[in-house]
């Protein structure tokens, strides 16, 4: 099997870049090691920036998301009691985020390629990446009990951390950038109305606690838990319980509680791999990357990657100049180390370290209070929850 661009991973960056390569008239095959209905099901993240919506709509993916996705406007911070709203437009100049689950955005863009684009593989396990310093790379799968290679022009690993695309990188040319968090996130699905209208972010002295959404009759929320945590080990009462207390206002609001109807912990980790280009394999999404989830980043940052490979081998096709695709890696670093600064950062102001002081906990009081009275601080806040360019 040949094609110009091998896909490896139909999660949403492996997807939309699909989509990209369909608009610009560039063939493609997508390799999924999993089948079609656990991809439109796994669970993963749901706040798109304004970047990744933009680019859903000029990709022809917007109509469901702009019919039943969640617009908003600003997030709610909360600690000592207060409510403090960031106003999102009035800070960045009219920019917002949508709240629309990444299960949906695969589930559009499946139906998209399914319909129009290139060939889509599910159950199609990519074995190796070979070749990638030459230009005729080569991808060995196993699809339908059978093995095959696909040959191609380029090689985009899109298969997240675990996949197979990064270990094609020598260790010799590799420097990976990583941190463990002592905590994690235990995320609930309920079947309840989110009790606020939008995102609340809540820093307390028992940890950290955010109120989220999948729709307007569904609500997701997380607290921070030790390393390790199962997450059967918390009674469903229990987990509101907390939540209730770490939401705590000094006013009249109220959690609204309901059937918990899915239970998992997230580990927090960040993780840089540099390069994120050898040869002819170019690394997207969670293959090259991965942030805590506390500032919304993940799936974006995979966006950006796809857009940038995307439009730079279009300008090569176009002008036969392949400056962009050899700036891929530094173009990519630049956004990702602003996204990594700003997840750290968020991560830092509302989560407690297992071994915090008194005086770290002063900070942290300190860090909220400042975002709160200062337009300068609350806007370096929103323009960088809202998204960074994609260069």
């Amino acid at each position: 099997m040949r094609t110009t661009v091998g896909i490896i991973g139909a999660g949403p960056a492996g997807l939309l870049l699909a989509r990209l390569l369909h608009t610009a008239g560039i063939d493609s095959v997508v390799l999924e090691s999993r089948d079609r209905s656990y991809v439109e099901h796994r669970q993963r993240a749901g706040i798109l920036e304004q970047g990744t919506v933009d680019v859903l709509r000029s990709a022809g993916a917007g109509e469901r998301m702009d019919r039943e996705g969640l617009r908003h406007d600003g997030i709610e911070l909360r600690f000592a009691k207060r409510r403090h709203r960031v106003d999102f437009p009035a800070l960045t100049g009219g920019r917002s985020v949508m709240v629309y689950a990444q299960t949906e955005v695969c589930k559009d863009l499946i139906a998209l390629q399914s319909k129009e684009g290139g060939p889509l593989l599910f159950e199609a396990e990519a074995l190796a990446v070979e070749d990638v310093d030459t230009d005729r790379p080569r991808v060995p799968f196993r699809h339908a009990g059978r093995e095959d290679v696909l040959e191609c022009e380029y090689v985009v690993g899109c298969d997240g951390f675990w996949g197979v695309s990064r270990k094609a990188v020598p260790v010799a040319l590799s420097q990976v950038f990583e941190r463990a968090y002592p905590f994690g996130w235990l995320g609930i699905l309920a079947d309840v109305a989110p009790s606020h209208d939008e995102l609340v972010y809540a820093r307390h002295d028992r940890g950290f606690a955010l109120l989220s959404m999948r729709s307007p009759s569904v609500s997701r929320l997380y607290i921070q838990v030790p390393t390790g945590t199962e997450a059967e080990s918390w009674a469903d009462g229990e987990i509101w319980d907390e939540l209730e207390r770490r939401f705590e206002t000094a006013d009249d609001w109220r959690l609204e509680r309901g059937p918990i109807t899915h239970k998992s912990v997230t580990p927090m980790r960040s993780f840089v791999h540099e390069p994120m280009r050898h040869g002819r394999l170019f690394l997207a999404g969670d293959a090259a990357h991965i942030v805590p989830p506390t500032g919304a980043k993940g799936l974006n940052l995979a966006v950006g990657d796809v857009v940038t490979f995307a439009r730079a081998l279009t300008h090569r096709r176009e002008t036969g100049s392949a400056e962009l695709l050899d700036a891929y890696s530094e173009t990519c670093l630049r956004r990702v180390w602003q996204a990594e600064r700003f997840s750290y950062d968020m991560t830092t102001l509302l989560h407690r370290a297992p071994d915090a002081t008194v005086f770290e906990d002063r900070l942290q009081l300190a860090r909220l209070e400042r975002i709160a009275s200062s337009r300068a601080a609350e806007t370096d806040l929103a323009e960088a929850y809202t998204g960074f360019a994609f260069d």
